[in-house]
């Protein structure tokens, strides 16, 4: 070998190994990654743990060099930091995430990412545009794979975001395209919330625009939908305590006093919800004092108690809703400096809470109890907080109606590019079908070519095969022809002459005379022993000793050559219950040429050291059996191969059955079954 070859050898060698040690490594991290995974979505760890091992997931895979590796342990990141209150970080994870995605074109992590974003933006209620904008790109995305669920939550929040951007509209559309696609959802629990949601949403738009029946009619909706869910209990008031709000405002006074006592009634309400209670106390004694009632000793002390409520669960929602209502029933009873106390809380309150009705309504009230130059400040404040909030809604407004277009625009270039691919498929198909079709033309033709060569061999060897059982059977019928004549010549000539002269030495041994007497007793002895030898050579010789053997000494020095050409080592059993000779010539045929296939087959693919062939009768069925230490295979992968159908076709011919049993590494077994009868010629 010149120096340049074993230098080229030597150099794929380590290159091989290189690449094989590469390989080992990068499979170790990759489990490693799946174990960091699994621990940060486990729940039954702590939050801080799951973030660790999620981190140190996502670091691994940005070693493996693996986008979608690292797309998969950033989402159980953002997961785990979500769930950690680390809502910057989610934010930071789902960006990166939503660029992997792009770059992956994958339309699934993409609408994951734009709604994580967008809920992020939506929950912070500072930057709803941003919110829209993640939520809208979403929704689209979602359609596309089919997610109606993933919408349904997307087209919830957009409401929400549409009604506090008080575009009511808006907010309505999307409301009711969410419980359109929840009509076509199974009624699972979540789905009813998701739908018991809406349906309250709508209701609260429909008294932002005044349309108060409809706003009962669907308060009403989420009532029902409330009894059929499993925990609806504390729904169900809440929508008694909505419809009881939208009768007040519709100036029907005492149907909403019903519906409050109604709520108030259940025993168990306070310990459920104390910040629900202390609310529908004070709409109660509200309600009250607009429908006239004058016992202001009892209204107050209601209103103080929902207020101390509220104060001790720190709730400033409800707070500010109690603030508000004393504010008015003290200006009422011209108790200027209480109903100005609790207007100028309910201002910082409303400031803290950024909930800019309250701040406009506690401004126009403070604006009326205070007099003068400190009145008309309240009142400038008021006139330029409202300008402000309308200049906010139209620029959403506006935003969010650019954000439709460019996205409409964007959706008509999508179809506009996927037209164009999609006869660009078209036409690589037709181009990839012909060529494919040509290779398989001319491969077939050799196929055809290579198959009429195998089976004009074939046929030449099964001729060959016949002529040498044919030649063995009449070597064996001219050796036992043989054997039966002398045995006759040996039974009728040599052992009736002995016998005649047995009887001649037995009449002699009566004569007188010791010596004599012994001498021929001993000849008589010796001709007895001659006679029992001869007997046992007749009778073997005229045993067919050869009778059945033949086939399997054909077969044994097959397995002997191939084995012996293979470098295996081999065991060979074969019982001698099963009569060959009355075995059509054309079924032993079939067995020599499934060995013969099988042997090959496991030479060219098992790459195995030793085989087991055995033949046993078994219930009137030969069992043949070929096993192997080889690789194994798949079956349904490899069923196709010549070799197989070969074995299987030659099974059909003999009605027989055949089993392949194959184990990776472990080797194969190919089980035949041939029917058999001893009355088969």
């Amino acid at each position: 070998m010149s120096r340049i070859s074993f230098f080229l050898l030597f150099f794929f060698a380590w290159n091989s190994s290189i690449c094989l040690s590469q390989e080992a490594k990068n499979k170790s991290v990759y489990d490693s990654v799946i174990f960091l995974r699994s621990q940060g979505n486990n729940k039954k760890l702590n939050l801080q743990d799951r973030v660790k091992y999620a981190n140190r997931a996502v670091s691994l895979s940005i070693k493996l060099k693996s986008d979608t590796t690292l797309l998969k342990s950033r989402r159980v990141l953002s997961t785990a930091l979500l769930y950690s209150g680390d809502y910057d970080g989610f934010r930071l994870q789902n960006r990166k995430t939503l660029l992997l995605a792009e770059k992956l074109s994958d339309t699934l992590e993409l609408g994951q990412s734009m709604h994580n974003l967008g809920w992020y933006y939506y929950q912070k209620r500072t930057q709803n545009d941003s919110a829209y904008f993640y939520l809208t790109n979403a929704i689209e995305l979602y359609d596309k794979v089919d997610r109606k669920s993933s919408q349904v939550e997307i087209l919830q929040n957009l409401s929400e975001i549409l009604q506090y951007e008080k575009d009511y509209l808006g907010s309505e559309e999307n409301a009711i395209r969410g419980l359109k696609l929840l009509s076509e959802l199974p009624k699972t629990e979540s789905n009813l919330i998701s739908t018991y949601q809406l349906y309250t949403n709508l209701g609260i738009i429909s008294l932002e625009l005044n349309r108060y029946d409809e706003s009962i009619d669907y308060h009403q909706k989420a009532l029902e939908i409330a009894k059929k869910r499993e925990n609806g209990f504390l729904p169900m008031l809440y929508s008694i305590n909505n419809e009881a709000f939208v009768h007040r405002e519709k100036g029907d006074k005492q149907t909403a006093q019903k519906l409050y006592r109604e709520i108030l009634e259940e025993d168990n309400l306070f310990n459920l919800d104390p910040t629900f209670y202390a609310l529908v106390s004070d709409n109660l004694a509200y309600t009250q004092f607009l429908n006239g009632d004058k016992d202001y000793d009892k209204l107050e002390k209601i209103f103080r108690r929902a207020y101390k409520i509220a104060d001790s669960l720190e709730d400033p929602i409800t707070k500010l809703a109690t603030t508000i209502d004393i504010a008015h029933f003290y200006k009422a009873q011209s108790k200027i400096d209480s109903s100005l106390h609790y207007a100028k809380e309910t201002y910082d309150l409303a400031k803290l809470t950024s909930e800019n009705d309250m701040l406009l309504e506690s401004l126009l009230l403070l604006s009326e109890l205070k007099p003068g130059e400190e009145g008309k400040k309240y009142l400038n404040e008021h006139i330029k907080l409202s300008d402000s909030l309308l200049q906010n809604e139209r620029g959403f407004r506006n935003k969010s109606a650019r954000v439709q277009f460019e996205t409409d625009q964007i959706e008509q270039e999508n179809e506009r590019i996927a037209t164009q691919r999609f006869w660009l498929l078209i036409v690589s198909i037709v181009l990839l079908v012909t060529l494919f079709l040509l290779y398989i033309i001319i491969s077939q033709r050799t196929k055809n070519k290579e198959l009429q060569f195998e089976k004009d061999q074939q046929q030449a060897n099964e001729e060959i095969y016949n002529l040498m059982l044919s030649q063995q059977d009449k070597v064996d019928e001219a050796r036992a022809q043989e054997k039966k004549r002398i045995s006759e010549e040996i039974h009728d000539g040599v052992l009736g002459r002995l016998f005649g002269t047995r009887l001649s030495l037995d009449t002699f041994n009566f004569k007188d005379g010791p010596e004599a007497a012994k001498t021929r007793l001993q000849y008589i002895n010796d001709l007895k022993d001659i006679e029992q030898d001869i007997r046992k050579i007749s009778h073997d010789l005229n045993t067919d000793f050869v009778a059945g053997s033949g086939f399997m000494d054909i077969v044994e020095t097959l397995v002997q050559n191939q084995t012996q050409a293979y470098n295996l080592k081999y065991e060979f059993y074969y019982s001698d219950d099963i009569n060959w000779e009355v075995i059509p010539n054309k079924t032993k045929i079939h067995i020599y040429r499934i060995l013969q296939e099988s042997m090959q087959n496991i030479y060219k693919h098992a790459e195995a050291t030793h085989i087991k062939i055995s033949f046993e009768l078994k219930n009137n069925v030969i069992l043949m059996t070929i096993k192997d230490d080889g690789k194994g295979f798949v079956f349904n992968k490899s069923k196709k191969g010549i070799g197989l159908k070969n074995i299987n076709s030659r099974v059909e011919e003999v009605n027989g059955l055949v089993e392949f049993d194959s184990v990776i590494d472990e080797g194969t077994t190919i089980s035949i079954k041939i029917p058999f009868s001893n009355n088969q010629l």
